[in-house]
């Protein structure tokens, strides 16, 4: 449909950024991510301008989502129904309404029940 393997929550493109084992089963297939992964991602505040860089490289190898009225309303109705924070629901919705899996290590995904979620470890490579 859309092309996309996988929604990448935030923490998975920092993952791809230090080359953790964990996520190299993904960076072969078409990712996308939520605007607000780039906004996460490029709004840390000792983050340098090589960093910056690399960053935006990365995303362009990606699809971005930006928001929309279909992913605004799940995102709503996951907030209202899960507690999730704003910007955990709107990557959440992102992920349902692509109909396509999450990659996280965010165990807090797991309450999402309309999810599809890949939950990554980290610290078991």
């Amino acid at each position: 449909m859309n092309g996309i393997d996988y929604i990448a929550d935030t923490n998975t493109m920092l993952y791809i950024t230090v080359n953790n084992p964990c996520i190299h089963p993904y960076v072969i297939k078409n990712l996308g991510i939520s605007v607000i992964t780039e906004m996460e991602l490029l709004s840390f505040s000792k983050i340098t301008e090589s960093e910056i860089k690399m960053i935006k490289e990365m995303m362009s190898w990606c699809t971005e989502f930006q928001l929309n009225d279909n992913i605004k309303e799940r995102a709503i109705d996951i907030r209202r129904k899960y507690g999730t924070k704003l910007p955990d629901a709107i990557v959440a919705a992102t992920a349902i309404i692509c109909n396509v899996p999450l990659i996280s290590a965010d165990k807090g995904f797991k309450k999402i029940q309309e999810l599809r979620l890949e939950l990554i470890n980290p610290f078991n490579n």
